[in-house]
C-alpha cells in the first residue's frame, strides 16, 4: 500500500512538471523553480502547491471510497485533474470578487473558527497551541498559510451566500427607481399676485357663490352617514333558555344527513424496500407469521408515524413543478374514493412546495442512475442527523452547519431561502458534517453501538478521532490490544526502557510521565512524545494520550513499554 501511494505522489509531481512545461507554450519563458502558478483569476494566483495539494486530497478521497490505490492514468481517465483545476479556478474567481469588494475576515472571527476545530484542542477541550502547531506540521502547512486559507474560505462563503440568496427585482420596480433617481425636468415659474393684475379683481356675488356650490356640491360635502343600533345574539347565549322539540331535531338531521355522515376512511401504511428481493422476504415473513408489520417497521429503524400515509405537506424538487397539477387531481380522486387520512392526520389536500433540484457528479440524482439512498448511507455509518442537517440547508442562502438539534433546524428552516438553481449534493460534504455530528453525540446516544467494554471515558477519548460511530471499535483496540509492534532505534529503545521504569500512576499519568522524561532526557516535541505513542498504541497518531493511557492501565502500559524496549 505504501508503495502504491508513493507512486501516486510521484505521478502528481510528474503532472506538476507537465503543467509547468505546458505553460511555457503560453508565454512562460522560464522553466526554473520560479514558476509557482498554474494560472490566475484577477489578482488571485493558483499556485502549483495549491493545485498539487488539492489533487492529492482528491486522490486520497477516491482511494478511501474505492478501497484501492488510484494511478495517475486513472486520474486522467476520470478527468479528476481537470475537475480539480476547474474547482480551483472557480474558488479563485470568488476570491477575486471578495478582494475587489474589500471583503475580509477579522482576527476575532478567525480565532473563533480555530477554537472550534477539534484537532486543535487539548486534553481540557480548549484550544491548545502545541496541538495546533503539531497538526499543521503534519499537514506541511505554515500557520500564516493555513490562517490565510481560513480567511479566504470564510470570505468565499459570504460571497457565495450573497449570490445564492440574490433575488432579481421586477422590471417595473427597476424602471421606477431609475426614473426617480435619473429623470430630470426643467421648470420655469413666476409668482403673480393681485397687485400685478391690470384689470380690477373679480368679486363674486352671493348668487354666483351659491350656483358654484350647487354645481360642485360633492367637493364641499361628505357622504351621507347613518347611526345604527343593534343587538348581538348567539345560540350559546340562549341555549339554556330555549327548549327544542326532539322531532324537529330529527327532521333537521335527516334533511342535512350528508353533512353529518362522513364517507368510510381507510388507513394506508406502506413500507418501502430498496429492491424486490428484500420486499419479498418481508412479505414472506408476514405471510408465515414470523414477523408482524410493526416488527418490520422497527427493524428498519422507523416508526409507524414515518410510514402512515397521512400526507399533509409535499416538498419536492423543482423538476416536479410540471406534474404537481396531476398529483393534486390524484389526491382529489383518492379523497373522493374514501382514502382520506386517518383520525389526527391531514383531512384536506396536501400543501405542495418545490425546492432546488439536487444534482450529483452524474447530474440529476436518480435511482435509475445508481445514486445512493438512505439505506446505503445507513450502512456506511452516516448519522440521520447529518443527512437532515445537510438537506435542511442545501440549496439555501444559509450556511450548512453540523446541527444535531432538530428543533434548531426547524426554527431556521424557511422555504423562502431556497434558490431555484440546482444544488450539488456532495458526499464529501455529508462526510464532513457526519464527523462533526459524531463529535457532538453524547455517550447515552451511542452506547448500544459501541464495542463491548467501552464506557463513557472510552467514548470521550476516541470521539474526536471518529468520522463514524462504528470506527470506535478500531480505536478501542488500542486499549484492549493486541497492538502492532513497531521497530525502534537503539536510542529510542533505551528511552522507552527508562519510560517503563519512570511510569507512575496518579490522576494524570501521561502528564507526569512526559514531564519526568523531559527533565531526565532533555527530549521535547516529537522526540519526546512519538516513541511513547508508538510503543503504547502501535500508531503514529490517534486519541489524546492523556485520556487513553488511564484506559490502558498501569500494568499493561508498563508491559508495552518494556516490550518495545526489547
Amino acid at each position: 500500500m505504501a508503495k502504491s501511494k508513493g507512486g501516486a505522489k510521484t505521478a502528481v509531481w510528474i503532472l506538476m512538471g507537465l503543467l509547468i512545461l505546458g505553460l511555457g507554450g503560453f508565454g512562460a519563458t522560464s522553466f526554473s523553480s520560479s514558476v509557482r502558478s498554474v494560472g490566475s483569476v484577477g489578482d488571485q494566483d493558483i499556485t502549483t502547491a495549491d493545485y498539487g495539494r488539492a489533487l492529492q486530497n482528491e486522490m486520497r478521497a477516491l482511494e478511501a471510497q474505492t478501497g484501492q490505490s488510484i494511478s495517475f492514468e486513472q486520474v486522467e481517465t476520470l478527468g479528476i485533474d481537470g475537475q480539480v483545476l476547474n474547482r480551483l479556478i472557480a474558488d479563485a474567481a470568488v476570491d477575486s470578487e471578495a478582494s475587489r469588494v474589500g471583503l475580509s475576515v477579522g482576527d476575532e472571527t478567525l480565532a473563533k473558527q480555530l477554537r472550534g476545530i477539534p484537532a486543535f484542542t487539548g486534553v481540557d477541550g480548549k484550544f491548545d497551541r502545541d496541538a495546533y502547531k503539531f497538526a499543521l506540521d503534519r499537514a506541511g502547512l505554515g500557520e500564516s498559510e493555513f490562517e490565510d486559507s481560513i480567511r479566504r474560505e470564510t470570505a468565499r462563503a459570504l460571497v457565495q451566500g450573497a449570490v445564492v440568496s440574490g433575488r432579481a427585482l421586477p422590471a417595473p420596480y427597476i424602471d421606477t427607481v431609475l426614473q426617480y433617481f435619473a429623470e430630470r425636468r426643467r421648470v420655469t415659474w413666476a409668482r403673480v399676485d393681485s397687485s400685478q393684475l391690470n384689470q380690477e379683481v373679480f368679486e363674486p356675488s352671493e348668487e354666483e357663490l351659491r350656483a358654484l356650490y350647487q354645481d360642485e356640491i360633492e367637493s364641499f360635502t361628505r357622504p351621507e352617514m347613518k347611526r345604527i343600533t343593534y343587538a348581538w345574539l348567539t345560540p350559546e347565549m340562549i341555549m339554556d333558555q330555549v327548549e327544542v322539540d326532539e322531532t324537529l331535531l330529527r327532521e333537521a338531521y335527516e334533511d342535512r344527513r350528508a353533512e353529518y355522515n362522513r364517507p368510510e376512511r381507510r388507513l394506508v401504511e406502506r413500507l418501502i424496500y430498496a429492491d424486490e428481493g428484500r420486499a419479498a422476504q418481508a412479505r414472506d415473513a408476514l405471510d408465515n407469521g414470523s414477523a408482524t408489520f410493526d416488527a418490520l417497521v422497527e427493524a428498519r429503524g422507523l416508526t409507524l408515524d414515518d410510514i402512515d400515509m397521512g400526507v399533509s405537506q409535499v416538498l419536492r424538487g423543482e423538476d416536479h413543478v410540471s406534474n404537481t397539477a396531476v398529483q393534486i387531481q390524484i389526491f382529489t380522486a383518492l379523497f373522493a374514493a374514501g382514502f382520506a387520512a386517518h383520525e389526527g392526520a391531514a383531512k384536506s389536500l396536501p400543501q405542495f412546495a418545490h425546492e432546488a433540484l439536487l444534482v450529483g457528479k452524474e447530474g440529476k440524482l436518480s435511482k435509475r442512475l445508481g445514486s445512493l439512498g438512505c439505506d446505503a448511507f445507513r450502512e456506511a455509518g452516516i448519522e440521520p442527523e447529518a443527512i437532515i442537517a445537510l438537506l435542511a440547508r442545501l440549496g439555501t442562502s444559509q450556511p450548512i452547519e453540523p446541527i444535531a438539534d432538530r428543533a434548531l433546524l426547524t426554527q431556521s428552516f424557511d422555504l423562502a431561502t431556497f434558490g431555484r438553481a440546482p444544488a450539488k449534493f456532495d458526499e464529501a460534504d455529508l462526510e464532513r458534517i457526519n464527523a462533526a455530528i459524531v463529535h457532538q453525540l453524547p455517550f447515552d446516544a451511542v452506547k448500544e453501538r459501541l464495542p463491548e467494554g467501552m464506557d463513557e471515558a472510552g467514548w470521550h477519548a476516541v470521539q474526536p478521532n471518529l468520522a463514524h460511530v462504528h470506527e470506535a471499535a478500531e480505536w478501542w483496540r488500542l486499549v484492549t490490544g493486541p497492538i502492532e509492534a513497531r521497530e525502534f532505534s537503539q536510542e529510542d529503545r533505551a528511552y522507552l526502557a527508562e519510560a517503563a521504569e519512570t511510569l507512575t500512576w496518579g490522576d494524570n499519568p501521561w502528564g507526569a510521565l512526559t514531564m519526568a522524561l523531559k527533565e531526565a532526557t532533555g527530549r521535547k516535541g516529537k522526540a519526546l512524545f512519538l516513541p511513547l505513542r508508538q510503543a503504547l498504541t502501535g500508531m503514529d497518531h490517534g486519541p489524546d494520550m492523556g485520556e487513553l493511557l488511564p484506559l490502558i492501565g498501569e500494568a499493561e502500559a508498563r508491559a508495552r513499554l518494556r516490550a518495545a524496549a526489547g
